[in-house]
């Protein structure tokens, strides 16, 4: 039996060097928007929000902290996309799976492919401004 009653996703931070280009790039990707941010005081945030889904809480990157920006994978130091599949990343579904591809080539993301072995599930990995990893998946009909 779980400990925790009726639990369910609230929302998903990130901390950034730069929460505005964060911001606006998964604005442009993923149609996040902007909401009303708390202010605490020593620290900026931004507060966006995937509608139907889920809010994302950006954080200012403490300056004294010595890790590297983005996690990358946990297999590898660099950013290699084609890592990600067992590496730490936030998935998402589009309705536009092969239009969605497209745009990120055009804008010059760099993106490892695959399919699940079954063919229903195509996949798409790649990396935030920050290092972040991020797939985009499709779940074709049966």
């Amino acid at each position: 039996m779980a400990v925790a009653k009726a639990a369910c996703l609230n929302h998903i931070s990130r901390e950034s060097s730069d929460i505005r280009r964060l911001a606006n790039f998964y604005k442009e990707i993923f149609g996040f928007e902007e909401i009303e941010s708390p202010d605490f005081g020593e620290f900026k945030v931004t507060w966006l929000n995937l509608p139907g889904s889920f809010p994302m809480h950006l954080i200012e990157r403490n300056p004294l902290t010595k890790l590297p920006e983005g996690p990358y994978s946990s297999t590898a130091a660099v950013a290699d996309p084609s890592n990600l599949p067992r590496g730490h990343h936030i998935c998402f579904t589009v309705s536009n799976f092969d239009s969605f591809v497209q745009s990120l080539k055009d804008k010059g993301i760099q993106t490892f492919e695959r399919s699940l072995p079954n063919g229903k599930v195509r996949q798409i990995f790649f990396f935030d401004p920050d290092g972040n990893g991020l797939e985009v998946a499709s779940r074709e009909a049966p």
